[in-house]
């Protein structure tokens, strides 16, 4: 049941997304068809500007990333070669094949 609502709750995130994108995309063709190009000039730089506060201020390391700095300084004095399985293909970036 629980499955049958997350795909039903993001069914509803994206066509509340296409709405948003339809509305914006009539609002600069009526700006444009209106020839208020002014106008139009102003909410884009204002929305650029948001959207730059936005990156700004996000997480992008994510909650569940945060490492402490005990843990980063072990991680980084450590070495990415096991004496017995060889390479670390997470480290090394090493592919195996299947």
């Amino acid at each position: 049941m629980s499955q049958r609502l997350a795909i039903a709750a993001r069914r509803r995130r994206r066509l509340t997304t296409y709405a948003w994108v339809a509305a914006m995309a009539l609002v600069v063709i009526v700006l444009i068809y209106k020839e208020q190009t002014a106008l139009l000039y102003i909410l884009a730089t204002l929305g650029i500007t948001v959207l730059l506060a936005v990156v700004a201020f996000a997480n992008l390391r994510g909650k569940d990333a945060l490492v402490t700095d005990n843990e980063a300084a072990a991680a980084a004095n450590s070495s990415p070669f096991d004496a017995a399985t060889g390479p670390d293909p997470v480290r090394s970036g090493a592919r195996t094949r299947r």
